[in-house]
């Protein structure tokens, strides 16, 4: 659970640009530059006058931009788009013991490097001395009643998925664990039409024994909290 420390102040989506900057203009009518924490295409929420959530940061903080977009309204739910937020929701649900799929795996460590020039989200492993390669990846795009990754071509993407295989192969555990920031999807699939070749790969992954997992997110304005289990559909 990540709770925010200070209430977030409410806006309306104005635009983005150079991927990490928005424009929203505030309750009180100001209009602030916020740093946007997602580099993806964010296809389905950037749309103009949509309500916004942003963390504010006090005048004496060393950041260039005192305020982050945290929350989007979209469709009448809220979404998360800070893509560094997953990690951190992993990691306590892990000491927590919350992912039933993952219990076996007591102990982790974090940006573990391994295969060419990669890092692994998190190494966990337990006292036989087992290993489990895991892979976290931010989900937010939602078409009809699912949510789907990606929402624009990851070629990093298909590596990792690449890097997991090699790691099944020396009879490790590999998982791939969607973590969907939002919660009005009733199932989880790959957007096969937005990039064929990462669909393509994960298909190869799973043929070769990576296990997928995708779970859903309890958003409110105070609060994101990992959720529950999403049915995988490829």
């Amino acid at each position: 659970m990540m709770e925010f420390e200070r209430p977030l102040l409410s806006g309306k989506f104005i635009k983005r640009y150079k991927r990490f900057l928005v424009d929203l203009e505030l309750e009180d009518g100001r209009i602030v530059t916020a740093h946007c924490a997602n580099s993806g295409a964010m296809l389905g929420l950037l749309v103009p006058g949509a309500p916004v959530w942003v963390k504010s940061f006090p005048d004496e903080s060393p950041r260039t931009l005192k305020y982050s977009w945290e929350i989007v309204g979209v469709d009448n739910t809220l979404v998360g788009i800070n893509t560094s937020l997953p990690n951190h929701l992993v990691a306590e649900a892990l000491e927590k013991k919350m992912i039933p799929e993952l219990a076996e795996f007591p102990f982790y460590k974090r940006e573990v490097k391994y295969s060419e020039n990669s890092r692994i989200d998190f190494l966990l492993f337990n006292e036989q001395g087992e290993l489990c390669y895991l892979e976290i990846k931010n989900v937010h795009l939602k078409r009809g009643h699912e949510a789907q990754f990606p929402d624009s071509v990851t070629t990093r993407g298909a590596k990792h998925l690449r890097d997991l295989m090699a790691m099944r192969r020396e009879n490790h555990r590999a998982v791939t664990l969607y973590i969907i920031q939002r919660s009005d999807c009733h199932s989880f699939s790959l957007a096969e039409d937005l990039d064929f070749l990462y669909s393509q790969a994960a298909r190869e992954a799973r043929a070769c024994g990576v296990e997928f997992l995708a779970y859903d997110c309890h958003i409110t304005l105070k609060e994101i909290k990992l959720r529950q289990r999403v049915d995988s559909r490829f």
